[in-house]
Order: C-alpha cells, then structure tokens, then sequence
C-alpha cells in the first residue's frame, strides 16, 4: 500500500526587521517555491523575530509533522542571532554533517560562510536545517539538500508521495 500523504515542509524566516516590516523577505518564498518544486505541501514562510518566537513556530511545526523545517536568518553573530540556539534545544539527535556540507558549499562562494552557526537535527521525525540569511546563502544550502533530503525523510519515515515508507 502506498503512503499518499503530502510530506510537508515547515519555512522559517527569522528576521527582527523582516518582522516587523522594515525589510522585504526573499529567502522565504525562495525555500517555498523549492519545496514545492521538490513535492513538498509548505507551511510558511512564517516571519518571525528571532528569538524565542522562532523556537514556538519550530515546535508547532515539529507538533504538526511536519517532514523538514528549514529555517533562514539568525545564524550569524550579533547579538539577537539565536536561531541556532533555539533549534538545538528542539534536537533529539544532532545531523552536524548537513550543517557543515553546507558551510563548505558556501565556502566555495565566500569566505562569510564560515560564520554561519547554523545547525541541523532530528526532532521527533521532523530534519530541522539552519540556512543563513542571505538568498546565495539559501540557494546553496538548497543545492545541497536537493542531493540528500530524499533519502535523509525516508530514513525518517517520510517517504516521497506515493512511496511506501522505508523500514529500517
């Protein structure tokens, strides 16, 4: 029997100014629009103010099963930068080699990306992924996880729509 639910995705800007209107988000709808291009039924982008506000909408997305969360914004060094924080808190178990393909893709573009904190883990069945802030920084965290998403949800039970889940 085949699993016909939709894998959902979960989009999380976090964004002080993003949030409060003093700035225009592109990276959300970005990570929306590659969702749903990779099959995904997407919640979000939900525009948040960093903080312990990011941490609710992960747990009610987590709480909502969602597959993948993927958050953009907050991971760098100032002081209301907190989303890595707020995400390992949520984290069962961490998956540090995504955080860190996707700091060496970044690193082929700009030395920057090695200032990101972004973090990756599973929380229940749900990936949770940190991409920085900046759309190059989305667009090459999404390359990386175009090539190893499929196969890191099955393993999670989240089969692609209209695979059976994978057993292991």
């Amino acid at each position: 029997m085949s699993d016909t639910r939709p894998r959902l995705l979960g989009v999380v800007v976090s964004s002080t100014r993003a949030a409060d209107g003093r700035r225009e988000d592109l990276t959300g709808p970005r990570i929306a629009e590659w969702g749903r291009a990779h099959g995904f039924e997407v919640s979000g982008p939900h525009v948040v103010p960093d903080g312990p506000e990011v941490g609710d909408v992960l747990r009610r997305l987590v709480d909502q099963g969602c597959a993948l969360v993927l958050t953009t914004g907050g991971t760098g060094f100032t002081d209301d930068d907190h989303t890595p924080e707020v995400t390992a808190a949520l984290v069962d178990r961490p998956a540090p080699g995504i955080a860190e393909a996707i700091r060496a893709r970044g690193l082929r573009t700009t030395p920057h990306a090695a200032l990101s904190r972004g973090t990756a883990g599973i929380s229940g069945h749900t990936l949770l992924v940190n991409l920085a802030g900046s759309t190059g920084a989305v667009r090459e965290g999404l390359e990386v996880l175009s090539e190893i998403v499929d196969h890191a949800l099955e393993q999670l039970g989240h089969g692609r729509p209209h695979d059976p889940p994978l057993h292991t």
